[in-house]
């Protein structure tokens, strides 16, 4: 399976006011490994960044006057995401901005490229629900590295999503059942290898409790028992001259 990780970065929050998009990252994976074969632009907007943009993401209008317009790399962003899965955190945010440039250059809408579209968003929602749930916060529940993302970067943020996609969703190859039929078969096999461990191969130490302990044991008995007003089993279980059981 193709899976692509897609990150944007924009000169604002609305497309239909006029935001464009200024920087595209995508991280490829195939059969959950991935590939290095990544796809980095930035790209001039043709209009100024907001000064709140700027400061999440650190690109300024002159870095971005001599780069490439979308209408130039259009054709390969396309050719690129073309039947993939695209994974992508608050999906309806990057969506909505690729499909306002695609509109723009008359091409489909980004749903109709991609093979399919998956918001990591709603998914980590339904897997830790009430909790934090933006990239940040997933990195830090998952142990993933994010002490160099001092800005956002579209690149940045789809390698820290690739890394928290596969742990959201590590094992579950090895838990997935096809059918009963499977279901059984596992555990027969796992039943198989369990009653053929000799347990007679091993030797296990026998740990004898210091003096010290004893004594502290008994105390610790005998004050049991007071408390119980003489009722505990293993005074009973003596009296008649069984073995109490550790």
């Amino acid at each position: 399976m193709r899976q692509i990780f897609l990150d944007t970065e924009t000169t604002g929050l609305d497309p239909k006011t006029g935001d464009r998009i200024v920087e595209i990252g995508c991280v490829e994976m195939v059969n959950r490994r991935l590939t290095g074969r990544n796809l980095h632009l930035y790209l001039n907007p043709e209009r100024p960044g907001s000064e709140e943009a700027i400061r999440i993401h650190g690109l300024t209008d002159e870095f971005l006057a001599d780069k490439p317009k979308f209408r130039e790399i259009a054709d390969e962003l396309v050719e690129y995401v073309r039947g993939a899965e695209v994974i992508i955190h608050n999906a309806g945010f990057d969506v909505g901005f690729l499909d306002a440039e695609l509109r723009r250059v008359g091409q489909p809408r980004f749903a109709e490229l991609a093979g399919g579209i998956l918001d990591t968003l709603v998914m980590a929602r339904e897997m830790y629900p009430g909790k934090a749930n933006s990239l940040d916060a997933l990195c830090r529940r998952l142990e993933v590295d994010n002490k160099h993302r001092h800005f956002h970067g579209a690149l940045l943020d789809s390698n820290l999503l690739a890394e928290v996609y596969i742990r959201m969703t590590r094992g579950q190859n090895s838990l997935v059942i096809d059918d009963e039929k499977g279901s059984e078969e596992q555990v027969e096999q796992i039943d198989e290898e369990q009653a053929s461990i000799d347990l007679s191969t091993f030797v296990l130490p026998v740990l004898r409790a210091a003096e010290a302990e004893q004594s502290a044991h008994d105390k610790m008995l005998a004050e049991l028992d007071k408390a119980s007003g003489g009722k505990t089993i293993w005074r009973q279980m003596l009296a008649h001259g069984e073995k109490a059981v550790a």
